[in-house]
């Protein structure tokens, strides 16, 4: 598996973000030696959620408003059907994500995470995959829609729900690297 020492890389979530594709991919971002930092338009905790019910609460490093694409490696979107939703209606987080984006880092999302590329401007020609409710939208958005377990195109990975991810893990490090 490929290092990722000295790489710092942004989680971006808020309230009722799916809790696993959170913490799985923290995980295994951090056991590959990089530093993680949650950034969320709120302050203080964002709270998880573990498939039908309300997870744990993790506490929020950065404001996003305070965040900038340049401090960073890569950028991870996990899905959840609350968090991206509520995402997009915040003006930073699209802007935050499409920084990435402008500045070729790579970017990971999964389930519903790929739901805040559409408000980013992002998808337009690219091949991605994401949860089935919402390929409708990448689809009228531009993208080439495909359902597989993990689709990598320049630097952009995604996949489709939380059984993907450890190829999803696998791919996000080999592209963070």
């Amino acid at each position: 598996m490929a290092k990722l020492t000295g790489k710092r890389i942004a989680i971006v979530v808020t309230d009722g973000f799916e809790q696993v594709e959170m913490t799985e991919p923290r995980k295994a971002l951090e056991d590959a030696g990089a530093e993680t930092v949650l950034v969320s338009p709120k302050t203080g905790q964002v709270k998880g959620w573990k498939h039908t019910e309300w997870g744990d609460s993790f506490q929020v490093d950065m404001k996003l408003a305070d965040a900038r694409a340049n401090d960073f490696d890569a950028l991870l979107l996990p899905g959840g059907v609350m968090n991206p939703d509520k995402l997009r209606l915040e003006p930073d987080a699209a802007r935050f994500v499409r920084t990435f984006f402008d500045a070729g880092k790579p970017v990971a999302a999964i389930c519903h995470g790929p739901w805040l590329l559409i408000d980013a401007g992002v998808v337009k020609g690219r091949t991605v995959t994401s949860w089935p409710s919402i390929r409708t939208d990448l689809a009228n958005a531009g993208a080439n829609v495909v359902d597989k377990e993990v689709v990598v195109d320049h630097g952009l990975v995604t996949s489709r729900k939380p059984d993907d991810i450890p190829a999803f893990n696998r791919k996000m490090i080999e592209e963070f690297a």
